[in-house]
């Protein structure tokens, strides 16, 4: 599979695409710079080079052409402001969504966050950054050509994941390790089955491949 990931310099995303090169998929990972093109290509991934922030639906469904997956992992990260939660946490997720769908990409995954809801109030930063992803997500279950799964991860960190999660549609808050999220997702791009579905993931007691199988299933 060719799997195109939004916001490929990032945490999560640098660890998806080793994982994905290691299964034998083809990673490409869209880098805001030049100068991080060499990171992406020792794990095995191909650099792109487009910033969602200034690109035109158009610019980012050619660099979509011929994927058979798409993963939105970008963020504008802690300590960016409220400007930055709506062009990448939002707009970029829905151009992102936009160009899936004219390049002809039905799978679709995107990394939301535990709490995200539109209708989320308040001024601050983190009711802001809730509010968008939550705005986000809901253009991306409103796109009937897309096959999206959306993923809400607890409280991430950077401890060494274990491969134990609990993946539901409603798990209650927790932490998880970005190695663990990475693993997930990738797992989610295989399993077409789990289209449709909301998740929310935390560390837990389950096997990644079995949890992944396991909402699949229902």
């Amino acid at each position: 599979m060719r799997i195109v990931i939004a916001g490929g310099h990032g945490q999560i995303a640098l660890r998806l695409e080793r994982l994905l090169a290691a299964r034998g998929h083809e990673a490409a990972g869209l880098i805001r710079t030049p100068e991080q093109a060499d990171e992406l290509r020792q794990l095995g991934a191909e650099p792109v080079v487009l910033d969602l922030e200034s690109a035109s639906v158009e610019e980012v469904a050619e660099r979509l052409q011929g994927a058979d997956a798409a993963v939105f992992a970008a963020g504008a990260g802690p300590g960016s402001t409220v400007e930055r939660k709506e062009t990448v946490d939002k707009a970029a997720a829905v151009l992102f969504a936009d160009a899936a769908v004219r390049a002809g990409v039905r799978r679709f995954v995107i990394v939301s966050s535990m709490g995200a809801d539109a209708a989320h109030r308040g001024d601050e930063v983190f009711d802001v950054y809730l509010r968008v992803k939550g705005e986000a997500d809901a253009h991306v279950r409103g796109l009937d050509a897309l096959d999206w799964t959306i993923l809400r991860p607890g409280q991430l960190t950077n401890d060494a994941g274990t491969g134990l999660i609990r993946l539901e549609a409603h798990t209650g808050r927790g932490p998880v390790p970005r190695d663990d999220v990475a693993a997930v997702l990738a797992e989610l791009v295989e399993t077409p089955a789990t289209a449709g579905l909301t998740l929310e993931l935390i560390s837990g007691s389950v096997p990644v491949s079995v949890a992944v199988k396991s909402v699949a299933g229902n």
